[in-house]
C-alpha cells in the first residue's frame, strides 16, 4: 500500500507559549521565549539562560498523585498530545483504537528525575529511591502515557536519536499510515533537560551561548556573532491520519505529508559531515520520496541552532542541495525564539511547518543583524513573511551523525 497521509491537528507548547496558537502567534511576531533559567540556581553556570516553558501546571493534564510517575517531558508531552488532539477533533473509539498508534521521540527523557533520584540515594541510600523512577525517565513512556489518556492500542513506539528523534518518530509514524499498519498516529517529540548535569555538561562542551545579560538575543541562528545554542523545554505533536479516513470523518486537513528521509554521516560524535554531506544526502531523500525537485520547495525550517559551526555547514548543505536557486529559498531557523529543544525539536518544528502552509506565512529568524559570509541565503531576518508556501521541508541533525527530514504539501481542497 502507498497511502496518502495528512495532517489534522498540531499541538505545540515551549518556551514561546503553552497551546498551539499562542506559540504560532508569537513566533510570527518574532518574541523569544529565552530568559534566566529558574528550574534551578544557575548562578555557577556559564550559561544561565533557557528557554523554559513558563507558567506550567501539570494539575492541568494530570491528577496530583500520577506527578511522581512522570518526568516533566511526559507532561508536556501530555499537553501538546492534548491540543494536537482537540484540534484535529479526534476521538478515539474502541471502533478505531486498533488502529490508532502513538510514536513520540526524545533525545534525554527524564533528565530531571535522574537527577533528583540520584540525590536521594546519594543522601539515604537505595531505600529512598522512588519506585516510580524508571517508568518517570524512560523514553517511550512518553508515548505508552499518550496511548493510555487517549485508548489508542495500535503502533506504539518511540525514537531516542538525539536532536533527530521527533522528526524520525513522525516519519516513522507517516510510513506506518502509508503502509496500512494504522490509519491514525499521534507523533511528534518532547524534551525536559533544563536542568543542572544537561545545562552543565552541554556548557563543558562549549556548545552554549553565554550570552547571558541579553537572553532574547542570545539564540541568532546564521549571525556572524552567533556564539552557540540555548537550551529549550517543550513538545511538538502532530495528528496524522490515512486521507482516506480522515475525510471520512470530516476532519479539517491542514496539510499532507509527502517525504521522509533518513541519512547517517558516519563522520563524527557531534560535528556535521563536512560540506553538509548527511544534511545535502537527507534533504534529497525527502524530496526523492515525495516525488519532487528542489525547485518546488518553498520554505525549509532549518536546524539552525546557532553554533558556529553547525550553521555554516548546514547553509552549505542547502547550496548543494538547492543549486543556482538556493539565494531564492525561504530559510528560517525557529530555534531563535524557542530555543534547541533537543529531540523534542522536530515535533515543533514540524507542527510549525504545518502551520505555515495552513496560513501561508513563514516565521522568522530573529536576531540575525550581522550578516556571515558563510551564511548567505535568505534566512527570513526578523519579520515573518506572507508568501505563497506549497511546499516545506524540516530538518532535524543529531549527535552521532543521525539526520532526518520531512517535506509537507499545502492541503488545497
Amino acid at each position: 500500500m502507498n497511502r496518502r497521509v495528512v495532517v489534522t491537528g498540531v499541538g505545540l507548547v515551549c518556551g514561546c507559549g503553552i497551546g498551539t496558537e499562542e506559540v504560532w502567534r508569537n513566533l510570527l511576531a518574532g518574541k523569544s521565549g529565552i530568559r534566566p533559567i529558574t528550574h534551578f540556581d544557575a548562578t555557577a553556570f556559564d550559561c544561565r539562560i533557557a528557554g523554559e516553558v513558563r507558567d506550567f501546571d501539570p494539575l492541568n493534564w494530570l491528577e496530583k498523585k500520577e506527578l511522581k510517575k512522570t518526568g516533566r517531558f511526559i507532561q508536556l508531552a501530555l499537553a501538546a498530545a492534548d491540543f494536537a488532539m482537540q484540534m484535529s477533533g479526534l476521538q478515539v473509539t474502541p471502533e478505531i483504537a486498533d488502529s490508532t498508534g502513538v510514536y513520540i521521540g526524545s533525545g534525554i527523557g527524564g533528565f530531571d528525575v535522574i537527577e533528583r533520584e540520584h540525590s536521594k540515594f546519594l543522601a539515604g541510600g537505595p531505600g529512598k529511591i522512588s519506585p516510580f523512577f524508571i517508568p518517570a525517565t524512560i523514553v517511550n513512556l512518553a508515548a505508552g502515557h499518550v496511548s493510555i489518556r487517549h485508548g489508542a492500542k495500535g503502533p506504539n513506539s518511540a525514537t531516542a536519536t538525539a536532536c533527530s528523534a521527533s522528526a524520525h518518530a513522525i516519519g516513522d509514524a507517516f510510513k506506518i499510515i502509508q503502509r496500512g499498519a494504522a490509519d491514525v498516529m499521534i507523533t511528534g517529540g518532547t524534551e525536559a533537560a533544563i536542568t543542572p548535569m544537561s545545562v552543565g555538561g552541554f556548557a563543558a562542551m562549549r556548545a552554549l551561548s553565554t550570552r547571558n545579560d541579553d537572553p532574547e538575543h542570545a539564540s541568532r541562528p546564521f549571525d556572524a556573532d552567533r556564539d552557540g545554542f540555548i537550551v529549550g523545554e517543550g513538545s511538538g505533536m502532530v495528528i496524522l491520519e490515512s486521507l482516506e479516513y480522515a475525510q471520512r470523518r470530516g476532519a479539517k486537513i491542514l496539510a499532507e505529508i509527502v517525504g521522509y528521509g533518513m541519512s547517517g554521516d558516519a563522520y563524527h560524535i557531534t560535528q556535521p559531515a563536512e560540506h553538509g554531506d548527511g544534511g545535502y544526502r537527507v534533504s534529497l531523500a525527502a524530496l526523492k520520496d515525495g516525488n519532487i525537485s528542489p525547485d518546488d520547495v518553498s520554505y525549509v525550517n532549518a536546524h539552525g541552532t546557532s553554533t558556529p559551526i553547525g550553521d555554516a555547514i548546514e547553509t552549505e548543505a542547502l547550496k548543494r542541495v538547492f543549486g543556482a536557486r538556493a539565494k531564492n529559498v525561504p530559510i528560517s531557523s525557529t530555534k531563535s525564539m524557542t530555543g534547541h529543544l533537543l529531540g523534542g525539536a522536530g515535533g515543533l518544528e514540524a507542527g510549525i511547518s504545518v502551520l505555515a502552509l495552513r496560513d501561508q506565512i513563514m516565521p522568522p529568524t530573529v536576531n540575525y543583524e550581522k550578516p556571515d559570509p558563510e551564511c548567505d541565503l535568505d534566512y527570513i531576518p526578523n519579520h515573518a513573511r506572507k508568501a505563497v508556501v506549497t511546499y516545506a521541508l524540516s530538518n532535524s541533525f543529531g549527535f552521532g551523525g543521525t539526520n532526518a527530514s520531512l517535506l509537507f504539501k499545502r492541503w488545497v481542497e
